[in-house]
């Protein structure tokens, strides 16, 4: 919680403005931040001086894990995180490649479970290193990217947080997660819970004890519509202790994953929080 709170007053304090051009927005900006969740020791990072809604944030990870690229698959396992890309999003709906309404193009976990490759066939990138860390193997290159370039058009958004590298060492499972856009006041909560929840969850159906989470922030930012209430309210609030987490332990492959697993199957134990604060959202 204190390395959140730090980032968000060290952007306040030492950002510079820049002109967003997807949003028209500006933004309070600085570059390179660092942040690390400890799995091993339950250190659930989930936001406590505003209330934060983190079974949507799992929901989400759950689509990207199951390859879904429909609005309205997200919303029907509790997330309506892309209803607003889908849908308001003028580029997007003036776009070819748009199926229709909901539809989210070739995007974060449509890359994860169907990459394209040039023979017309599709890579599975979740399912290779399932299978190789279920075998204790560790290549150096156990890594989940979401960011094809080739096919920037063919989808609704570039993805924010795009890469995740697994690694074992010393038995345990660790996590590396590179994030190029990071709006800290509304959307990185919802990063940070899924990196967490993303380590945890993979350790568990690959047989691992869980280490720790590094994530990378490359540009992250302020938007001018949040910035009053990141500095007048959220920074005025004292953080609460963090809560506990749980998984249910029935959950043990990637196929549980993909059929069955609900946000049911996820608790937070513990969470006190204050008030929840209404961010503007940037389309």
């Amino acid at each position: 919680m204190k390395q959140y709170l730090d980032l968000c007053q060290r952007i306040v304090n030492d950002g510079e403005w820049v002109v967003n051009e997807r949003t028209g927005k500006r933004c309070l900006t600085v570059i390179n931040a660092d942040l690390e969740y400890d799995v091993e020791n339950n250190q659930f990072p989930l936001i406590t001086t505003r209330k934060s809604f983190w079974k949507a944030a799992i929901a989400e990870l759950l689509g990207y894990l199951r390859g879904y690229d429909s609005a309205a698959q997200f919303r029907a396992i509790g997330c309506n995180t892309w209803n607003a890309n889908a849908n308001d999003n003028e580029a997007w709906q003036q776009n070819p490649h748009r199926k229709g309404e909901d539809d989210m193009g070739r995007v974060y976990g449509v890359q994860g479970r169907r990459w394209a490759k040039p023979d017309g066939t599709n890579l599975d990138q979740l399912k290779k290193i399932y299978e190789d860390l279920k075998r204790g193997v560790d290549d150096r290159g156990e890594i989940i990217t979401f960011y094809n370039p080739g096919e920037f058009e063919m989808g609704c958004l570039r993805p924010c947080m795009h890469s995740h590298h697994f690694s074992l060492l010393g038995g345990k499972l660790y996590l590396n997660s590179t994030q190029r856009s990071a709006d800290l006041p509304l959307g990185i909560n919802f990063n940070q819970v899924q990196c967490y929840v993303f380590l945890a969850l993979m350790a568990q159906i690959t047989g691992h004890q869980a280490g720790k989470v590094y994530h990378k922030l490359v540009n992250a930012h302020i938007y001018e519509d949040q910035l009053a209430l990141m500095r007048d309210v959220q920074l005025k609030r004292e953080p609460l202790p963090l809560p506990t987490f749980w998984i249910n332990p029935e959950i043990k492959t990637l196929e549980d994953i993909e059929t069955w697993v609900t946000t049911d199957d996820f608790k937070v134990e513990g969470y006190q929080h204050h008030d929840p604060i209404q961010y503007p959202f940037s389309v």
